[in-house]
């Protein structure tokens, strides 16, 4: 079970801030997207490459007959790449009518961040990983990196935000 740092919930716990997250690893850090957009977690799939495509995207994957962008995570962020003896595992995601799987190191669980603080991301996280991080949460262990994903589909160029970016509760 994750808890927060002190193990006690802070003051906060109305129904509208109630906040699930499906978190990840990427590269052994702790990351985090909203759970009402994830369509599903799936093992490591066959992806077939896309000639020309930007570096971050993996290829394409045929989900039951639906076509997905696979977005390689490691590769968005700026981290190594996968060697061939790890698989990937895909957090298939619908955003803004559009199917999307992220390509992560492994899941977690489903973590409710309602009575929990979210804080600025610090200042020595990169400015790369700074663009796709709304915010951070100070866990037991780890540090919960809550994702951008409106930052971080926007390959080739931004999209356009339905939500404001989360802002950091006390």
């Amino acid at each position: 079970m994750i808890a927060p740092v002190d193990g006690t919930p802070t003051v906060e716990s109305h129904a509208l801030n109630q906040k699930q997250f499906v978190t990840f690893w990427v590269n052994e850090q702790l990351m985090g997207i909203p759970v009402g957009i994830v369509q599903e977690v799936l093992n490591p799939q066959t992806i077939a490459s896309v000639p020309l495509a930007p570096r971050e995207i993996a290829g394409l994957l045929n989900l039951r007959g639906q076509i997905v962008t696979a977005i390689n995570l490691r590769r968005r962020l700026g981290l190594p790449d996968y060697s061939q003896s790890e698989g990937s595992m895909n957090v298939v995601l619908r955003y803004r009518g559009e199917s999307f799987s992220l390509l992560v190191d492994s899941v977690g669980d489903v973590l409710d961040i309602a009575e929990m603080p979210i804080e600025a991301p610090p200042r020595t996280i990169s400015s790369t990983w700074k663009a796709y991080t709304e915010g951070v949460i100070r866990l037991e262990k780890n540090l919960l990196l809550l994702l951008n994903v409106t930052a971080i589909l926007a390959i080739g160029g931004p999209l356009k935000s339905e939500h404001p970016p989360m802002e950091s509760r006390p």
